[in-house]
Formats: C-alpha cells, sequence, structure tokens
C-alpha cells in the first residue's frame, strides 16, 4: 500500500496534469483521456514486468521486453494472450511511444492504431469480451482535443509526459495500489466538479465502503459480488479490498448500461489487478435484459442504482411474467424503476446472501404499487434493515438517501431501523462518513438492538399495520434537542418582572412631578 505522503504527492501529480490540460475541455469529458492513457501506461508496464520477471528468474538477469525487436516478440504472442489476456508489441509499449512522442507528426494515429491492436489482440480469445472496445472513449482525432492534428498532437504529448511523470513506484511493490488510488482520485475529483454529469457515475468511497461492509457482516469470504447498476464499478473493488480479491472465490460481476462507464468499469479492474478471468461487466439495460442469468445467485449483492428514473413497467407486457418481478403481483410504477433495481436484486440473491441497496427515500412510504411491493418484502421477511443516512453524501443530490438491506434468511421476523442522520461530518460542501461513522452503523447493524432515539427492532406485523410504511422516522424517535423550559418557574421570573416595571414607573412618576412642581 502507498502511504499518505505517497498518496499526496500522486494526487498533487494528477491534479497538475488535470489543471494544466483544463480550459476549452469540460474536465468530465477530459476524463476520459487522463484515464485511458493511465490504462495504456498500466497495462504496458503489467506485461512488460510479467514478462521480464520470468525471464530473470529463468537467468537472463539482463533481460528487458522494452528493447526486444517486434519480430523477437511476436513468437510468444499466443501464449501471452493465454496467460495475460492481451498482447502488446515491444515498439507500441507506453514507455517506448512516450519517448518519440514529441517527434511524431502523426502521433494520434499512432495511439489510434496501437489501440486497436491491443484490443484485436484479444480477439478469439477467452478475453476478448474483456477487452473489446475499451478504447472507445478515447478518441485521438477529437475536435476536443485541438481544432487541428498539430494542436491534438500537442494536447496528447502533455498527457502522456504528464502521465510517464507520475511516480507509481515500483510495480511489485506497491504499483497496482498506486494505479487504483490514482483512478479512484481522478474519479472523485471530476465528479465532484462536474455535477450530475460527473457524479451519476461515482458512489463516494465511504459510502462504497459502508454498503460492503453491511453486505459482508460474518463473513470471510464469498462467491461472487455483483452490482446491477455497477456504474466505473467502485462497489464491486471495495469487496475485493476489504475481503482480499482471493477471497471472492468466482469473481465480480456488474451491468452497466451507459457504454462510456461500462468501459471505466473495465478499465477500473484493470487498474486494480482483477484478472480478465475474475470478472464479468457487461453493457445492457440490467431491468429489461439481464445478462448473468446463468452466473445469479450471487451471495453479495451491492447497489447504488439510479433514482427514481423511468423504464418500461406495465408498458411492456412480457414483464410481470418475469420471475424477477412476478412474485410481488405487480411492478415498479413506470416513472420510478427503484423497487424494479431491488426486486431484481432479491431475485439474484443468495440464500445465504446480503443484498444492500441505496435507495430514494420516497420509495418507502409512497402508496400505489410501491407500497403492494413494500407489502411482498415485508409479508415475506425479506428486509432485514433500513439505515437512513446523512444529506448531501453524493455528488450532484443533496437528498438523504438510505440503504435497503435485504436477506433471504433471517432469524426473526422483525426489522431493524436506524437513524444514521448524525453519523457525518462536514467537508466543503458536502457531508461526509469518517470511519467512525461507519464503525458505528455496522455495529449498530451487528448488535441489532434498541438504542434510544438511533435504532428500533420492530415486528413485521406493526409494520404491516403502519400500512407498511418503511421510513425510519416513522419508528426511530427523534431526540428532542429543544430547550427544556419549567412554565411554573417561568410564569414565577415573568410575575416578578412585571413588579419591578410596575415600581419603575410608579418611581418615574414621582420623579416627573417633582421636576414639573
Amino acid at each position: 500500500m502507498i502511504n499518505n505522503r505517497e498518496r499526496e504527492e500522486l494526487h498533487k501529480a494528477i491534479w497538475s496534469i488535470a489543471d494544466d490540460l483544463r480550459g476549452s475541455v469540460d474536465g468530465w469529458d477530459f476524463k476520459q483521456y487522463i484515464l485511458g492513457i493511465m490504462f495504456y501506461r498500466y497495462i504496458s508496464e503489467n506485461i512488460t514486468n510479467y514478462i521480464n520477471e520470468g525471464e530473470r528468474k529463468a537467468g537472463d538477469i539482463s533481460f528487458d521486453y522494452a528493447k526486444l525487436k517486434d519480430n523477437e516478440a511476436e513468437t510468444e504472442r499466443d501464449n501471452l494472450v493465454k496467460e495475460k489476456g492481451f498482447f502488446i508489441l515491444p515498439s507500441e509499449l507506453f514507455a517506448n511511444v512516450v519517448k518519440r512522442a514529441r517527434d511524431d507528426e502523426n502521433l494520434n494515429e499512432t495511439l489510434e492504431k496501437i489501440f486497436n491492436n491491443i484490443e484485436n489482440s484479444a480477439k478469439g480469445a477467452e478475453s476478448e469480451d474483456d477487452f473489446s472496445g475499451l478504447f472507445d472513449d478515447i478518441d485521438v482525432n477529437s475536435n476536443k482535443l485541438g481544432a487541428t492534428v498539430t494542436k491534438r498532437n500537442e494536447k496528447l504529448v502533455k498527457i502522456l509526459e504528464g502521465i510517464a511523470s507520475i511516480n507509481l513506484g515500483n510495480y511489485q511493490d506497491n504499483q497496482i495500489d498506486a494505479f487504483g488510488d490514482a483512478y479512484e482520485f481522478l474519479m472523485s475529483m471530476y465528479a465532484s466538479n462536474a455535477g450530475k454529469s460527473g457524479g451519476e457515475f461515482y458512489t463516494p468511497q465511504e459510502v462504497s465502503e459502508l454498503l460492503t461492509k453491511l453486505a459482508i457482516v460474518g463473513k470471510t469470504s464469498v462467491n461472487k459480488v455483483y452490482d446491477p447498476a455497477c456504474g466505473s464499478g467502485s462497489l464491486l473493488l471495495k469487496s475485493a479490498k476489504i475481503l482480499g480479491k482471493e477471497n471472492v472465490r468466482n469473481g465480480f460481476y456488474g451491468q452497466e448500461i451507459n457504454l462510456t462507464t461500462y468501459n471505466l468499469c473495465r478499465i477500473n479492474m484493470f487498474l486494480h489487478d482483477i484478472g480478465y478471468d475474475k470478472f464479468n461487466i457487461a453493457c445492457e439495460d440490467t431491468l429489461v435484459s439481464p445478462q448473468h442469468w446463468d452466473d445469479e445467485p450471487f451471495e453479495v449483492i451491492v447497489s447504488n442504482p439510479p433514482y427514481s428514473i423511468k423504464w418500461a413497467g406495465d408498458d411492456n407486457a412480457v414483464l410481470i411474467n418475469d420471475p424477477r418481478y412476478s412474485p410481488a403481483g405487480v411492478l415498479a410504477p413506470k416513472s420510478k424503476a427503484d423497487f424494479a433495481f431491488i426486486m431484481h436484486s432479491l431475485s439474484w440473491l443468495a440464500t445465504n446472501g446480503t443484498a444492500s441497496i441505496v435507495c430514494f427515500p420516497g420509495i418507502l412510504y409512497r402508496g400505489g404499487s410501491e407500497q403492494k411491493i413494500r407489502k411482498y418484502l415485508i409479508d415475506n421477511n425479506f428486509v432485514d434493515c433500513i439505515i437512513q443516512l446523512p444529506d448531501n453524501l453524493f455528488f450532484g443530490t443533496s437528498i438523504a438517501t438510505c440503504i435497503m438491506v435485504l436477506k433471504k434468511s433471517k432469524k426473526d421476523n422483525s426489522t431493524l431501523f436506524i437513524d444514521a442522520t448524525n453519523e457525518c461530518v462536514k467537508v466543503t460542501n458536502n457531508n461526509k462518513l469518517t470511519d467512525d461513522n461507519i464503525n458505528n452503523i455496522i455495529e449498530i447493524f451487528k448488535n441489532r438492538v434498541d438504542k434510544e432515539h438511533i435504532a428500533k427492532i420492530v415486528l413485521n406485523e406493526e409494520i404491516a399495520k403502519n400500512d407498511y410504511n418503511l421510513s425510519v422516522a416513522t419508528y426511530v424517535e427523534k431526540e428532542d434537542t429543544r430547550e427544556k423550559i419549567d412554565i411554573i418557574e417561568l410564569n414565577k421570573e415573568i410575575d416578578e418582572i412585571v413588579e419591578r416595571e410596575n415600581k419603575l414607573r410608579i418611581e418615574i412618576a414621582k420623579i416627573i412631578a417633582d421636576i414639573e412642581v
């Protein structure tokens, strides 16, 4: 792991590159180039170090793949694609391209060719789906880089040299952590400055940690982790970080509808050293075209789905018979797909699994079909816990969100409600969960006992009497922080004040009378 000092230096270097490039191009757009080129550097160094280590162990101490001739490297192409999932010629390695960049009048064409070659190297192999289209969002011919080829290449040189200058340490010691940390810093930096356009792709790290820890309580290893709206993959990777990627035995699964974000997610997997055979990320609409039927059920499901988006709902006559939605007997409203994501997650949850899902508060108390779905969830004892979070935790929205924790094998027929609205600290314009805040919430969740003004265990039959209202405020009474006033004592003080005022008036009247005389 890189220490705090190294991390600060890394963040400063990244900020410097972004600051140098900002101006005519929106930062959120430029993110694609910076992250894409960072990924290019990563896989170049990854394959170089892999080959060098093998050759040096075999006895050739001075071997350096970067100095090998392309025709000599070609003999190992097939073996490397099987082992690493991709292949890069020595001349096309990041380090060698950077050396020639300033003198390459056709740098944009050079990079385009290299990116195509990397993707094509995986064609026909098991890794084809994981590499296909990975560089699609790095348009080296875009006018966003400049109006002319010369200006575009000037920008590309700056990006290449800037990323080459970042000290990512020794590969064997900490390079993976450094690349992953750099990615996370870039995403949070751009999301915080891009409002909704950036924030919708990114769940803050501390929220990811809370969601993940809730889902893995009592577990040291799991079979598979799944996120039906995976964005850039931060939630999936939290499981790898907390459990250890070797303890997610059968890998990481996710689906994302946005093509750009889908590519970012796959890049993020590679940057965190998740092998191509250990993740399966799909690009499609999860609600109407789920891509992992053959992989479910999942022991851990973590998700921050988009809030109250529109979906096909009952306009699609097939959906009511979909085994994910049919048990509730009703579909989520067309204008609010929140419960569609929840029902999908529940359907694909393993019997011994846990799903933790960020929710928009309105779904906890609104009527109509949403109430009917809540009835199904409570009557079948699937809701384990509802947690009210502080407001202003997420980029692009200030609403106070909630977390719904689902289980299929509960030990009691009740639901835990937690008011965590005070578990945060103020950081600039946002609230933030600290490690202590997260640990406090997890302890309350694990203990599962009443705690005045904070937590309440409620029998499901009582929830039913409340029309299946799942709002935390319905069951956890807020602490009254108003000053308590003794009315009798206050009235006594008022009487004394009035008496003093009357005496003063009499004395003032006497003084005025004496003056007039």
